[in-house]
């Protein structure tokens, strides 16, 4: 199916939007030992298949992918993960270690769901721009226009060194919890930030009509529809084009979980989704420890103001907020999952978000109090999986149709499920075309354009 249309992009009203995140057998560390759990298959496709099927049937909006540079037992510490310098990594044998790579699980789930969106984690830090910039597009054709991407930069000694390429920057993580500047921070941030500009650089360096395919001619391409992007920043250029052609949604919808002000500046530059944390009150929230959801979504908003998306041609950011989900079943109370979870684990479940255990009918409460707070969606963090993504199914969003907090019916007709148009994005203009054509309100490229080779 095609998504290249020629209205700007813009303010369309965003509905309410309902997202789930998988990581392993579920948020809680010990969900792998739950009855209902499957650790034998969280390697395999089918696993992986089974929960994005699960997802999409229910009518979940998108499914997030958690990713990494180091495994997991070396993120012990804190929402930046830098506060533990120990190589090499230890693993941790209690808890569920390594996965499957994102990028490859969302095109591997993408051709086998029909309307959910796909958002990988992929990290800025150590990654080469074009390839991640390439594959994403590549995801995008895959799921026919149902592609995201959760930008992540990966602070870590442990990170850095699985590279070997360029040491860790040094965060001062007192200074960046208390809101101070670091210049640690700031270079990760500036770098992620020029990652960001040239992935929508080269996703826009083919026009949508670049490719002709006239036969009798003998013509493939129009090489004048397909342009080096010649970005030159403080850390890298790339010349461009892109190798793959405009992807079915042009731009794809760009996410970005934060927790402290200079992340939400990151997101107001080159985001279209925030993910935020409210009602947390452990330490793992970070700057956003004991804030709620009116706060956060003040803060955001100022920073928003700060900067002109609107010139870029940008919507304005969609802010969701995180929650990790358990919910009550015939058999148990999710209360005492919690409890029995925790004790299997040995210590309290932390997250740097609120923890809700407890029936559909209080979770669809709080979602209804936090929407009227000013979020434009939830993505839900299931307890244990697969338990609680089936219970989201069964019992919480139709709960959430019934009040009116999701609509009733799928509002996308058949042909048109592209991610963006879940977000309200509207449709992404071409730089060049638009330049092309005199607009006022997209950005010309931010360098001189020639033809690429043909």
């Amino acid at each position: 199916m095609s998504h290249h249309h020629t209205a700007p992009t813009g303010g369309i009203d965003p509905r309410f939007t309902v997202g789930v995140a998988l990581d392993g057998a579920g948020w809680h560390p010990a969900a792998w030992r739950e009855p209902s759990a499957d650790p034998a298959a969280l390697f395999t496709a089918a696993y992986w298949t089974a929960l994005a099927v699960s997802a999409d049937t229910a009518g979940v909006d998108y499914l997030t992918l958690e990713d990494s540079l180091h495994v997991q037992g070396a993120d012990l510490t804190g929402p930046l993960g830098v506060a533990d310098p120990e190589l090499p990594p230890r693993v941790r044998p209690g808890i569920v270690e390594g996965r499957l790579d994102a990028l490859l699980v969302a095109s591997w789930i993408a051709p086998r769901t029909r309307g959910i969106g796909v958002i990988p984690t992929v990290t800025t830090t150590h990654t080469e721009p074009f390839h991640l910039a390439t594959a994403l597009q590549t995801l995008d054709f895959v799921s026919e226009g149902r592609a995201g991407w959760q930008l992540r930069f990966s602070p870590g000694a442990v990170d850095a060194a699985a590279f070997g390429r360029k040491p860790a920057p040094e965060i001062d993580l007192a200074a960046v919890l208390a809101g101070r500047p670091d210049p640690g921070l700031a270079e990760l941030i500036g770098e992620a930030a020029e990652v960001g500009e040239v992935a929508r650089a080269l996703w826009d360096s083919w026009e949508d009509d670049a490719i002709i395919r006239d036969v009798a001619t003998g013509r493939f391409l129009d090489r004048d529809r397909v342009h080096r992007i010649d970005f030159a920043g403080e850390r890298f250029s790339v010349a461009g084009p892109s190798i793959v052609p405009r992807a079915p949604q042009g731009q794809l919808p760009i996410t970005l979980l934060a927790h402290a002000a200079p992340i939400y500046a990151l997101a107001a530059d080159i985001a279209d989704v925030m993910f935020i944390t409210p009602d947390s009150v452990s330490q793992r929230a970070g700057a956003s420890r004991g804030r709620g959801v009116a706060e956060l979504v003040a803060a955001v908003r100022a920073a928003e103001a700060a900067s002109d998306r609107a010139a870029r041609g940008f919507a304005p950011l969609r802010i969701v907020a995180d929650l990790v989900i358990g919910l009550d079943t015939a058999a148990e109370s999710a209360a005492d999952r919690l409890d029995r979870l925790n004790t299997l684990a040995g210590s309290p479940y932390e997250s740097d978000t609120r923890v809700f255990v407890g029936g559909a009918s209080d979770a669809a409460d709080l979602i209804g109090a936090w929407h009227r707070a000013g979020v434009d969606g939830v993505r839900l963090r299931p307890l244990s999986l697969p338990n609680d993504l089936t219970a989201i199914g069964e019992t919480l969003l139709p709960l959430l149709r019934e009040r009116g907090i999701l609509p009733a019916a799928d509002p996308q007709p058949e042909g048109s499920r592209d991610l963006r148009g879940r977000f309200g994005l509207g449709v992404a203009v071409n730089r060049h075309a638009a330049a092309r054509a005199g607009s006022a309100t997209t950005p010309a490229p931010s360098t001189t354009t020639t033809e690429a080779p043909a």
